[in-house]
């Protein structure tokens, strides 16, 4: 698997997500996907099963030091004292002295961003976070906590798939020299009944899940979240560095994008988006 580099991190450009993965499936899936070649994995204090994806690591019989293990803080923990208790508790959920990539989970206007990113990099100075980043911030507060951090960001993770443009978010990424992490890749479904990506995906003889996911690995400093609860699905999923999409084909999918294509944008949570 190929890696993406960014402000000196090496992320695995595919990653298994655990969104509303419940703790069963969480328990099941994680060993089954690092023994298939996964070797990132995706979650946060929100999705509650932070204990079950370190227990699904420690079965897994692959070394935590192949690992790259995403967490992030929800926003309820901001203020400081209670950002390093909050990270300590996923520690010893995740049965790990560290992870290697922290993230602010949404903004959060209630606790100054300077205090939000003072703590980011107050764990990682402390030794128990190797790379901070962001997710689901705009270009301008994605600007603001680089700014405000004294250690680089490496990532800001956000919904981007087929249906939605992130052109502003990916420029100034790339242009800070941070990645961009997409989650909901398959629009909640929408871009598996689609004419467009199926045709590509008949060319290549490849489904319409693998050939997004190709879509967005195959830019520039992107990485993909996969997910699912099922393993042969997993199997699929992974098996997109086999193929490449042509530039007429990466046009084609792109042209999809629509003025209203955003599916995930919780009041209160939401920033102004770009």
């Amino acid at each position: 698997m190929h890696t993406v580099t960014a402000n000196g991190a090496a992320i695995p450009a595919l990653g298994f997500g655990t969104f509303r993965v419940d703790k069963a499936d969480t328990l099941r899936m994680v060993p089954h996907v690092l023994k298939l070649g996964y070797r990132h994995i995706d979650t946060a204090q929100i999705y509650g099963n932070e204990a079950e994806v370190g227990e699904g690591i420690a079965n897994s019989g692959v070394p935590r030091g192949e690992v790259f293990l995403t967490t992030k803080v929800w926003v309820d923990k901001y203020r400081h004292d209670d950002f390093l208790r909050s990270v300590d508790d996923s520690l010893a959920k995740l049965r790990t002295d560290h992870v290697d990539l922290l993230l602010l989970h949404w903004p959060n206007e209630a606790v100054p961003l300077a205090e939000q990113i003072g703590a980011l990099n107050a764990v990682r100075a402390a030794g128990k976070v190797r790379h901070i980043g962001v997710s689901n911030f705009s270009t301008a507060l994605m600007a603001e906590a680089a700014r405000l951090s004294d250690s680089p960001l490496v990532t800001n993770q956000v919904e981007y798939h087929p249906y939605l443009s992130q052109k502003p978010v990916l420029d100034a990424a790339r242009k800070a020299g941070l990645s961009v992490t997409a989650y909901y890749a398959m629009a909640d479904g929408k871009v598996l009944t689609d004419k467009v990506l199926a045709g590509i995906g008949a060319r290549h003889g490849k489904s319409v899940a693998q050939v997004v996911l190709r879509w967005l690995i195959q830019q520039d400093g992107v990485v993909a979240l996969s997910k699912t609860v099922g393993e042969t699905r997993a199997a699929e999923n992974l098996a997109v560095f086999d193929f490449e999409l042509s530039a007429g084909e990466m046009a084609a999918i792109h042209a999809l994008a629509e003025p209203k294509g955003r599916i995930v944008s919780p009041q209160g949570l939401a920033p102004a988006w770009d």
